[in-house]
């Protein structure tokens, strides 16, 4: 199992095991409430466009890379992310969404994410988009435990690792080993990501009514929603998935 499979193992709670409510239903069956359709276009919109974003960034990332090689490699990257930007956008219009329209509330707080924590060099580049990027990852996974069967599935599956983890592990660790000071610099950086992401991942919610409905009360009365201590055991999850990764990186948490 990679670095970055075992850390996303930390983050999968046993929702499935025991479904219930529209964890078990497909999208037809939940799609017959408004307010949950509304919900999962809003998540649509939200992850689309954080993938357009995330294309948009390796390539510019790829400017950077010290070889030729490496730059290469986060044109494959960046390929795979407007891959599944592709995806989500060809799924909006499937369920008579616009795509555009359902992108547009996310748009300037996904890029206010990554003017905010614009890398200064390569190696910083690549923590963000093996650290930074996962932290919101695993956030929409916990999400995806309380979507339909159909919605889940389409979700996890835009949300597989593109070569991020072990490529960044493998950069980054080499870099310290050359240089050991650069690991208390990106060790301050990772921090700052995961508070940012974290916080972003927030914000995300808590300004679409029908999404954190869905995710905090359930929906039309169906089983779904965290409770406060499920909340928390969902962000040490996330924490725990973090502390491994920097880890895997060589960095202190």
């Amino acid at each position: 199992m990679s670095t970055e499979e075992n850390a996303q193992h930390e983050v999968q709670p046993s929702a499935d095991e025991a479904a219930t409510g529209i964890a078990a239903q497909s999208w037809v069956e939940a799609s017959a409430s408004p307010q949950y359709r509304a919900a999962v276009v809003d998540l649509l919109g939200a992850l689309a466009y954080g993938e357009l974003a995330a294309f948009e960034r390796l390539a510019e990332d790829a400017k950077m890379a010290p070889t030729l090689a490496d730059k290469a490699e986060l044109a494959k990257m960046a390929s795979a992310e407007f891959h599944h930007f592709e995806q989500l956008r060809d799924r909006l219009a499937a369920v008579d969404a616009e795509p555009t329209a359902a992108m547009e509330p996310f748009a300037k707080g996904v890029d206010d994410f990554h003017r905010q924590t614009a890398p200064s060099d390569w190696l910083e580049g690549l923590v963000k988009a093996y650290v930074g990027d996962s932290i919101a990852s695993d956030f929409y996974r916990e999400v995806a435990t309380h979507l339909d069967s159909d919605t889940r599935a389409l979700v996890l599956g835009v949300l597989d690792d593109t070569g991020h983890g072990n490529f960044a592990v493998e950069k980054v660790r080499a870099a310290i080993e050359a240089d050991p000071r650069v690991g208390g610099r990106l060790a301050l950086w990772a921090r700052r990501l995961m508070g940012e992401a974290l916080s972003q991942a927030q914000r995300v919610v808590a300004e679409r009514d029908a999404l954190s409905t869905m995710l905090v009360g359930g929906v039309d009365g169906m089983a779904a929603g965290f409770d406060l201590a499920a909340v928390g055991e969902m962000f040490a999850r996330i924490t725990k998935a973090h502390t491994k990764r920097m880890a895997a990186l060589g960095l202190a948490a």
